[in-house]
């Protein structure tokens, strides 16, 4: 085992001088995290009204108390507040997120149509942050929202394809506003005629948001923004801790751009944070994660994507999206930015490094920030089988996905095990059909001992491996 040599003799000053140092690091950080889980910055009404003191329970990510409305959603992620003196009730619009209403009757629906004025409540530095979806996607939503309020984001708006989800969300404290979509409340599924309807929302929705003049970021409800994890090494310690990573501070960083997208692209063309290099971009252009300034190249591009898919009811959003934006592509502006024209040669458009704007595959698959030693914002959960439950299932693997308590619940409780694989399986020898199903079925066996096992125990087995750690060799 390895261990840290002691100091030379006559080295007592710097001895203490280090011990001061590393007490410092440790009631600093003790500082931080206890402002932070006690407290959310002060805001005015511009941001939500969030500026409030914020406490979350330690002992459940979701409250267990159900909206008064006749469905019973999902649980959401509990928050509660401290108690204030109030001169007025304070209303959907100055309400803080994850404050849930105090009346007992739903308000009528015409209150939640999209409006400046709502907008000019939730936007903060005129940017605003929004997001859609159905019923079938509550989940996913309020786990979109939770990880942008844990990142004290607030400048958040959520838009309701039909009247369950509306109901759900204005009962859990979410800003919410109705589409008009009437869509249905069951998951759709890829390539389905109301798959290509929800794309066709989107695209209705950014031309609705537009001509508002805020600076938009349209996620999807599958992709969550991340945190900044922070280790510290020392001879006599270590720590852990997480830190706000927010992400409009980098899409400031190119104010010349009016729109960056995120990719598919799998092969990192820049090894910093800096844009993808978009001559050697060869994928998709995903509309998943996208930043769009209100200028009149980004409001041209917006209506023409809009007619076309009007026009065409089987063509899919995101390749309609890539039609028009490769039209023209390049070239690119002076200096180093990363920025380049497309579309009608007057967009300047911008590539978002797939490196820590991430795809399933960049992040899940091939671990990417963690090779490039970078630090990612967000993950987009595409290149993913299953459809909705696999997406799910990803973000559960690598802990980002908040559960309601009954999913750890599970009667008999839970059997984990970690598999092991020997490195004369995975090493040695020549790679041939063979060996692979060696290696298979080694792992096969060792899945199925552990399944009779968690069978006559009458418990759910769990595995410890996560998809992005280090294998567990063995010798």
């Amino acid at each position: 085992m390895a261990t840290c040599n002691p100091l030379p003799e006559g080295k007592t000053v710097f001895l203490a001088i280090y011990a001061a140092v590393v007490a410092g690091i440790i009631f600093s950080t003790l500082v931080i995290l206890s402002s932070v889980y006690t407290s959310s910055p002060a805001a005015s009404a511009g941001d939500g009204g969030n500026g409030k003191p914020l406490h979350l329970a330690g002992t459940s990510l979701f409250s267990s108390s159900s909206p008064p409305s006749t469905s019973t959603p999902p649980p959401s992620p509990i928050v509660t507040r401290t108690p204030r003196l109030q001169r007025e009730p304070l209303d959907m619009f100055t309400r803080a997120i994850w404050d849930v209403p105090v009346d007992s009757k739903m308000p009528d629906l015409k209150s939640f149509l999209l409006t400046k004025e709502m907008l000019k409540h939730h936007a903060k530095d005129n940017i605003i942050i929004v997001t859609f979806g159905n019923y079938a996607f509550l989940d996913f939503v309020l786990n979109w929202v939770k990880h942008l309020t844990d990142l004290n984001i607030f400048n958040i708006l959520v838009g309701a394809m039909d009247n369950k989800l509306l109901e759900a969300l204005y009962w859990k404290g979410i800003p919410v506003f109705d589409m008009g979509s009437k869509m249905v409340t069951v998951d759709v599924g890829w390539g389905s005629a109301k798959f290509h309807k929800m794309g066709r929302e989107k695209v209705l929705l950014i031309n609705a948001l537009l001509p508002f003049g805020y600076e938009l970021l349209m996620c999807d409800t599958d992709m969550v923004w991340l945190k900044l994890n922070l280790q510290m090494f020392s001879c006599t310690f270590f720590m852990s801790f997480c830190l706000e990573q927010n992400p409009l501070p980098y899409f400031a960083r190119f104010p010349e751009a009016d729109m960056l997208t995120s990719s598919d692209q799998i092969r990192p063309t820049t090894t910093d944070d800096s844009l993808e290099v978009w001559q050697d971009v060869t994928t998709a252009y995903n509309i998943g994660i996208f930043h769009w300034r209100p200028t009149d190249a980004a409001k041209r591009l917006a209506k023409e994507w809009k007619d076309i898919l009007l026009s065409d009811d089987q063509k899919w959003d995101q390749a309609g999206f890539n039609d028009l934006v490769r039209h023209v592509l390049g070239p690119s502006l002076e200096g180093e930015s990363g920025i380049f024209y497309a579309y009608d040669g007057t967009l300047k458009l911008g590539l978002l490094p797939a490196s820590i704007f991430c795809s399933g595959h960049t992040y899940f698959v091939q671990a990417m920030p963690q090779q490039l030693k970078l630090e990612p914002y967000a993950v987009h959960t595409t290149f993913q089988f299953a459809g909705s439950d696999g997406k799910r299932h990803r973000l559960r693997e690598a802990m980002l996905f908040y559960d309601q308590p009954a999913y750890y619940d599970t009667p008999g409780g839970f059997l984990s095990f970690k598999p092991g694989i020997p490195k004369s399986l995975l090493l040695d020898g020549p790679h041939t059909l063979q060996s692979h199903f060696s290696l298979v079925n080694y792992q096969l066996r060792q899945i199925r001992t552990a399944l009779a096992v968690a069978c006559l125990l009458n418990r759910t087995l769990v595995s410890e491996v996560s998809p992005i750690k280090k294998l567990n060799l063995t010798s």
